[in-house]
């Protein structure tokens, strides 16, 4: 029996054991959470990540995603895409000690997707969401977030009428996985 996988399996119970106490807990159900800022928190809170980058900074017509990267008169961009304005914070981390990014940004995604105001506004796997690369030079300005293009993953969700949160998962090796975080709270109009 190998050790390595029986600590995984049991670090990932501890970590769902957490988030059904959080789900579970008085007023979860009624409001959900009340900023998706606290998923950083969270992630922070994880013993396998560590924290790479954060930085909250004004936005004016910032592009989200709601789409596949495509090369359109030599340039990457969305598929579709909506333009927003408001405070961006994102979080970079490097998940570690064997554990999976994707799994990571699926837990994440189950959160956001159980919480009833929230709308799941597009979702990608692997090689359908274009150039891993490109995510990570063009659309997030990290090199670091670059990984094989079949190991990515990117969704973006509605959170209310306030907020976008944008997941993304990258892996270039099993020790070298990453995850990416982005929460933009949107300027009334």
């Amino acid at each position: 029996m190998q050790i390595v996988p029986l600590l995984r399996l049991m670090v990932l119970c501890q970590v769902l054991v957490g988030f059904c106490v959080v789900v579970a807990s008085p007023g979860y159900a009624e409001t959900g959470a009340t900023n998706p800022k606290q998923l950083a928190s969270e992630v922070a809170a994880y013993p396998y990540t560590e924290q790479i980058k954060h930085q909250v900074l004004p936005v004016i017509f910032h592009e989200v995603g709601l789409g596949p990267l495509e090369k359109r008169q030599g340039r990457w961009s969305y598929k579709n895409a909506e333009r927003l304005s408001g405070e961006l914070g994102r979080w970079t981390w490097q998940v570690a000690d064997g554990f999976a990014s994707a799994d990571l940004h699926e837990l994440l995604s189950q959160r956001l997707a159980a919480i009833e105001q929230n709308k799941l506004l597009y979702s990608c796997k692997g090689r359908a969401c274009g150039p891993g690369a490109q995510w990570a030079n063009s659309i997030f300005g990290q090199r670091i977030l670059y990984g094989r293009d079949q190991d990515q993953w990117y969704s973006v969700y509605r959170y209310g009428t306030e907020f976008r949160v944008l997941i993304y998962s990258s892996a270039r090796t099993p020790s070298r996985q990453y995850l990416h975080l982005e929460v933009l709270e949107i300027l009334p109009q």
